[in-house]
C-alpha cells in the first residue's frame, strides 16, 4: 500500500527544498539591497566619526586662540610652600617678589576639663557669639552627645563642638569658632557661660599688668636716625643742635617715672616673652615741662672764640741790608661759626615703635586725652599693630621741654575681657604678613587682595623670607599644543583611510590597536572618490604651513619656528611617506624652548587681531577653526553628505521593505502550488492504493 502524504507536513516530494531553491533565487534583489543598506550605514557611521573627530580638534584649535587660551595662564610658585602658596589668576603681572609670614590666622579652639560621659547638660538658653554671628538654642536638657549633635546642627559654618576621649569614661569638650581672625572671638552668654565656667572652659581673670623698664640699666641710647631706612628728620633740626643722648635721662624708684630732659632720649627693648602673645599690649604715660630753654647758653658757646697773640717778626741784618720776617698765623681745628643762631625747637616730644627691620613708625599721640587730674597722655601699643615691634624709642627734640614718663607695662587684651580660656588650643588672631617690607593683616588666611590678580594662602610663619614667583605656565600651554597636534593627526588619517584605498596608509599609523586597524580596514578607501576629503586634507595642510605675520615685527610666524611640522623629527633626505602625507611632528626640545621665550608670540601665531576691532580674525586657530566649521556644522558639508545618505537609506528601507512583502506572497504562492501538487499526487496514491485492494480481493474469491 502506497504512504499518505499530508500537505504541508511531509516533504515526501521535497517540496520544500524546491520552493527554497526558487526563493534564494527570488532573494538575490533583497539581498544586494541590504547590502546597500548596510554599506550606507557603515559610510554614515564613517562620516560620523570624521565629524567627532573633526569636533574634537575644533575645540582644541579654539582653545589655543580663545579668550581662555593657555597662553596667558599663569602659574605661583613659592620658595616655602609650608608657609604661603599662591594662585595666580590669568591677568596676574609676571613678577617676583617677597613675603613673610610673622602669623597664619587662628580661630578660637578652647577646649574642657574633664567630662563623664554620661554628664547631662542642663536646660537653659545657650548663647554663643562669634564676631557679629549670634548662635542662640533652648535646650531642653540631656545628654551631653545630644548636646553636641543639637549645637552641631546650629553652627554650621559657624560654631564646631565635638568630644575627645581623654580616659575609660572621661572626654573633654572641645568648642571651636570657624571664623579667623582678631574680631571674631568667641564669646559664651546666657547658660552657655555657666556651662563653660563650671567645666573649666573658661575661668573669670583679673588685669593681669607686669611692669617692665624699671631702672636705667634696661634702656639704651637713643637709636640713630641716619640708621633708619626712610627716616623723615624734622625741619626743626637744625646745625649746631647737640644729638640727643641718653646720658642725663633719670630715674626716680621711689616714683616709678623716668625723666628725659631736653635734647635726650632713650631706646628701650621688648622682651623677647613680651612678643610672643598676639593680644599683647604696651602701656606707659607721660607729661611734659618747661625747663630752662638750652638755645641761648648754646648760642653763646657757639659765638665764644678764643683771642690769639699777635704772631711778631724777625730782623736779621745782613753785610749789605737788614732783612724782615714775619711769622705765619697759627693754624686751628676750631669749626666754622656759622651766623645763624639756633632757634628753641618745642613740641617735638616723640615716641617710635622700631621695627625688626630697621624701620620705624612714628606713635601719633596728638589724639590722645590727656588725664585731669595727672595732666598725663597714656600710649597704648597693641601687639596686633606692630607685629613686627623689636623696641620702643624716646626722642625729646625739644630744647626747653621736658619730658616725664611713668614706668612701661604690658597686659594681655584677651585676658582683660573678665575672662580667659583654661585650656586654649588657639586664640582667634589675624594673619599677619609682611610684604615688600610692608606688614599687613587680613581676618582669614586667604589673601586676595594685595598683589593684583593673586591669592595668597598663609599656612605657617616663615622662618625666612619667602619668595613668591609669577609666571606663564609653560606646562598647561605645552599639553595644550601636544593635544592639538594629537587631534590633527587623527583627522588627517580618517581622511586619508577614507579617501585612499592603500593599505600602508594603515600601517603607518603604528599608535593604533589591533581592534582599530582592524575596524580601519573595514574604511579603508570607502570614499576614494569623494574629492571633498582630498581638498579638505589639502586645506589643512595649507593652513598648517602657511606664514602669519601678524605684526612688522613679528619673529615667530610659522608652526615650524616652534617645533611643529611635518618634519620636525629631524630625518633629512629619504623619502618618509608619513611626512608626506603631512602628519605633524613635534621638536620638543625646540618646543619648550619656544614657549620659554617667546610665549606671548606663539599665542599670537594661533590667533591675532588684524584689524584692532579686538575680534581675533587671523592666525593658525582661526584658519582651522572656520574650516573645520565648514564641516561640522549644521548644514555644513558632513551635514549634507549624511543628509545625501538618509536618503538612500530611506529609499532602501522602502525598497526592502516591498522586495520582503513580495517575497512573501511569492513564497506563499509556491507553497500554495507545490501544496496542491502534493494533494492531488496524494489523491491519486489512495486511488491507486483502493484500485489495488480490489483487485487483489477479486483473485481471492477466485
Amino acid at each position: 500500500m502506497a504512504e499518505i502524504s499530508i500537505p504541508g507536513v511531509s516533504n515526501k516530494y521535497k517540496t520544500n527544498d524546491y520552493i527554497e531553491a526558487l526563493m534564494n533565487k527570488e532573494r538575490i534583489p533583497l539581498t544586494r539591497e541590504q547590502e546597500s543598506l548596510d554599506r550606507y550605514k557603515e559610510q554614515q557611521s564613517a562620516w560620523r566619526g570624521v565629524n567627532q573627530k573633526m569636533s574634537a580638534l575644533r575645540d582644541s584649535t579654539k582653545t589655543l586662540y580663545s579668550f581662555e587660551n593657555p597662553f596667558n595662564n599663569k602659574i605661583a610658585s613659592s620658595s616655602n610652600e609650608r608657609a604661603i602658596t599662591a594662585e595666580a589668576g590669568r591677568d596676574a603681572s609676571l613678577e617676583s617678589f617677597k613675603v613673610d609670614v610673622i602669623k597664619e590666622a587662628t580661630a578660637d579652639r578652647f577646649l574642657s576639663g574633664e567630662i563623664d560621659k554620661n554628664t547631662k547638660v542642663p536646660k537653659g538658653v545657650y548663647t554663643y557669639e562669634i564676631g557679629e554671628k549670634k548662635i542662640t538654642f533652648n535646650w531642653k536638657g540631656g545628654k551631653l552627645t545630644d548636646f553636641v549633635t543639637s549645637l552641631n546642627k546650629r553652627g554650621t559654618n559657624n560654631l564646631k563642638a565635638s568630644l575627645v576621649g581623654v580616659s575609660n569614661g572621661k572626654s573633654a569638650l572641645l568648642i571651636e569658632s570657624l571664623k579667623t581672625g582678631d574680631e571674631n572671638s568667641l564669646v559664651f552668654k546666657d547658660d552657655a557661660l555657666t556651662f563653660a565656667l563650671e567645666n573649666k572652659i573658661i575661668e573669670k581673670s583679673k588685669k593681669n599688668t607686669e611692669i617692665f623698664a624699671s631702672s636705667l640699666s634696661e634702656i639704651e641710647k637713643p637709636i640713630d636716625e641716619s640708621t633708619v631706612p626712610n627716616a623723615v628728620i624734622p625741619e626743626t633740626e637744625q646745625k649746631g643742635m647737640p644729638p640727643l643722648t641718653k646720658t642725663f635721662v633719670e630715674y626716680d624708684e621711689e616714683t616709678g617715672h623716668f625723666t628725659v630732659p631736653p635734647r635726650s632720649g632713650f631706646t628701650l627693648n621688648i622682651p623677647e616673652e613680651y612678643l610672643e602673645t598676639a593680644s599683647e599690649v604696651f602701656e606707659f604715660s607721660y607729661s611734659t615741662e618747661a625747663v630752662e630753654d638750652l638755645t641761648e647758653e648754646l648760642n653763646i658757646k657757639r659765638t665764644t672764640r678764643p683771642e690769639l697773640p699777635d704772631v711778631g717778626i724777625a730782623t736779621f741784618k745782613t753785610i749789605t741790608e737788614s732783612v724782615t720776617v714775619e711769622n705765619e698765623q697759627s693754624k686751628t681745628s676750631l669749626p666754622e661759626v656759622s651766623d645763624e643762631a639756633l632757634i628753641p625747637i618745642t613740641n617735638q616730644e616723640d615716641f617710635f615703635v622700631h621695627n625688626k627691620d630697621g624701620s620705624e613708625i612714628k606713635i601719633d599721640t596728638a589724639q590722645l586725652k590727656t588725664d585731669e587730674e595727672t595732666g598725663e597722655k597714656t600710649v597704648s601699643v597693641s601687639l596686633k599693630d606692630y607685629p613686627e615691634i623689636e623696641s620702643i624709642v624716646v626722642r625729646n627734640r625739644n630744647t626747653g621741654t621736658q619730658i616725664n614718663l611713668s614706668q612701661f607695662s604690658t597686659y594681655d587684651e584677651k585676658k582683660n575681657s573678665g575672662y580667659a580660656p583654661v585650656n586654649p588650643s588657639s586664640q582667634a588672631g589675624d594673619a599677619i604678613i609682611k610684604y615688600e617690607g610692608i606688614t599687613i593683616r587680613r581676618p582669614n588666611n586667604k589673601i586676595d587682595d594685595v598683589v593684583p590678580h593673586v591669592t595668597l594662602n598663609v599656612k605657617a610663619p616663615t622662618d625666612e623670607t619667602a619668595t613668591i614667583d609669577i609666571s606663564s605656565d609653560k606646562e598647561s600651554a605645552k599639553n595644550a599644543l601636544i593635544e592639538f597636534v594629537g587631534r590633527y593627526n587623527q583627522v588627517l588619517a580618517e581622511m586619508t583611510i577614507l579617501s585612499e584605498n592603500k593599505p600602508e596608509v594603515i600601517d603607518e599609523l603604528d599608535y593604533l590597536s589591533d581592534s582599530e586597524k582592524e575596524e580601519a580596514q573595514k574604511k579603508l578607501g570607502m570614499f576614494q572618490n569623494d574629492f571633498s576629503l582630498t581638498n579638505g586634507k589639502a586645506s589643512l595642510r595649507q593652513i598648517v604651513s602657511a606664514n602669519y605675520s601678524w605684526s612688522d615685527t613679528a619673529i615667530i610666524t610659522m608652526l615650524n619656528q616652534i617645533g611643529i611640522s611635518s618634519r620636525a623629527s629631524g630625518s633629512t633626505g629619504g623619502y618618509v611617506q608619513s611626512q608626506m602625507r603631512g602628519y605633524l611632528e613635534i621638536d620638543e626640545k625646540k618646543l619648550d624652548s619656544s614657549l620659554e621665550s617667546s610665549m606671548d608670540e606663539i599665542k599670537n601665531l594661533f590667533g591675532y587681531d588684524s584689524n584692532g576691532d579686538l575680534i581675533i580674525d587671523s592666525g593658525i586657530g582661526y584658519a582651522i577653526d572656520k574650516q573645520l566649521t565648514s564641516w561640522t556644522q549644521s548644514g555644513g558639508i558632513i551635514a549634507n553628505k549624511n543628509s545625501g545618505i538618509d536618503t538612500k537609506i530611506k529609499a532602501s528601507e522602502a525598497n526592502i521593505r516591498k522586495l520582503e512583502s513580495q517575497l512573501a506572497q511569492k513564497e506563499t504562492q509556491l507553497k500554495n502550488k507545490y501544496g496542491q501538487m502534493e494533494g492531488t499526487l496524494n489523491n491519486l496514491n489512495a486511488q491507486s492504493s483502493t484500485i489495488q485492494s480490489f483487485a487483489n480481493g477479486g483473485k481471492s474469491q477466485n
